[in-house]
């Protein structure tokens, strides 16, 4: 196990949340297709830098070079005069200042780009909205303000055609048309919803929300205090609640009756049938049959001796927070991250790789190519990609300040950055 550099971690609590999307008309899906067929496109990674309100993009696979960047929040000054304006706002807005912002703002969390690779739709948290800004000119083309006082995660459909974004203080997940950002839909979650993952087929959502991560009740005796955890099934067209899983059940059935049932970040094996997930303080990840409707393996990850055992000093609640998996669906990644590391595991032995050290790596996803993972090393500022076969790191390239959410996307082909900017 490598040597880890101790580092204080400020207390901080903050709600985390997901978003969906639905199907898209066939009408857009058409207009999508025909504009994609006809320009050239850049397979690109959007890297969102939460603190400084831009995102970096950067080459999809190889050594993720620097493409360009844009500024996600050109429209500040007007946002903030609204805020100073309505005492609410203010209070909220503060509230996320000096919360999950550790002292700073948090303007953008996720972001996806159109079929056409043409604008990047953005949800920025400290502003409650989403906004689409223009690629080209770093305008914005429009904006939608989430019900409640802060945006957070968000996903796109199968499509590209309609982007969803979750409400954190509301409970609520907006369905907007990626081109126009029109309210197609919504649906309610449980407390603080946080990711949603699409079935591959297009037909359902599932939702994970992690109740409240802003107390420092964090004693497994005061975890019914969290409020309502559940994991939301719904149908991505009609946005029905179709099933609910209370992980509290599963978890009591392992014999895990002091585990957090809060689902942080998860993903399915390519066939669906296996969901992987994380919880709240937990160093490790779960493995559940979807069919059979109960957790069949857990995960222990190692701990870093220089982590602070004091739970109210993990960010959100959380201490590892980001997993993804490869393709093939042989190996998993995880960002460990108040331990510092990630780490390539092993799907069919659970056997972990060398622990990659890392400065609170905050999401973990795949390249363009799907031979590497890449993390968001928030408290490094930057990101650094982790072969799948090796668990060995390849590369790491500096972005903006506190980078979390890393997504694939497109740009044209001749992008650099937008020409007002």
């Amino acid at each position: 196990m490598p040597a880890f550099r101790p580092r204080h971690l400020c207390s901080m609590a903050a709600a985390l949340v997901l978003t969906v999307a639905a199907p898209a008309t066939a009408a857009s899906a058409a207009s999508a297709a025909d504009t994609d067929s006809a320009t050239p496109l850049r397979e690109v990674m959007f890297v969102g830098n939460n603190w400084d309100g831009t995102a970096d993009v950067v080459r999809s696979s190889g050594d993720f070079a620097k493409v360009g960047r844009l500024d996600v929040i050109p429209d500040k000054d007007r946002r903030m005069a609204e805020i100073n304006a309505d005492p609410i706002k203010w209070i909220y807005f503060m509230a996320i200042r000096n919360g999950v912002g550790e002292g700073h703002d948090q303007f953008v969390d996720d972001m996806y780009s159109t079929p056409d690779g043409r604008s990047v739709v953005v949800s920025r948290p400290s502003f409650a909205d989403v906004v689409s800004i223009d690629l080209a000119t770093g305008g914005i083309n429009w904006r939608f303000p989430v019900s409640g006082y802060r945006s957070d995660h968000m996903a796109v459909s199968p499509d590209g055609s309609r982007v969803a974004v979750s409400a954190s203080t509301s409970n609520t997940v907006h369905v907007l048309d990626i081109g126009t950002g029109r309210q197609l839909g919504s649906f309610t979650t449980g407390d603080k919803p946080h990711e949603n993952i699409f079935t591959k087929d297009g037909k359902y959502i599932w939702n994970m929300s992690i109740g409240d991560v802003t107390t420092s009740l964090d004693d497994p005796a005061w975890d019914w205090t969290k409020g309502d955890r559940h994991i939301t099934v719904v149908d991505a067209t009609t946005y029905k609640r179709v099933r609910t899983i209370d992980m509290r059940q599963r978890l009591d059935a392992f014999g895990l009756k002091d585990f957090s049932d809060a689902v942080r970040p998860a993903v399915f094996s390519p066939d669906e049938s296996t969901f992987y997930f994380q919880v709240s303080f937990f160093n490790g990840f779960f493995e559940y049959d979807v069919a059979g409707d109960r957790i069949t393996r857990m995960k222990t990850l190692p701990k870093n001796p220089a982590t602070s055992e004091d739970r109210t000093t993990w960010v959100n609640d959380s201490r590892h927070h980001g997993l993804s998996m490869n393709p093939d669906g042989t190996e998993l990644c995880v960002a460990g991250t108040m331990d510092d590391y990630a780490t390539v595991v092993d799907r069919a032995t659970l056997q972990e790789g060398p622990l990659i050290p890392a400065s609170k790596p905050y999401w973990a996803t795949v390249s363009g190519d799907g031979k590497d993972c890449v993390i968001s090393e928030s408290g490094a500022d930057q990101i650094t990609a982790i072969d799948f076969a090796t668990g060995r790191k390849v590369t790491s390239v500096a972005v903006g300040d506190h980078p979390q959410r890393v997504r694939l996307g497109h740009v044209q082909a001749d992008w650099t950055g937008p020409s007002a900017g």
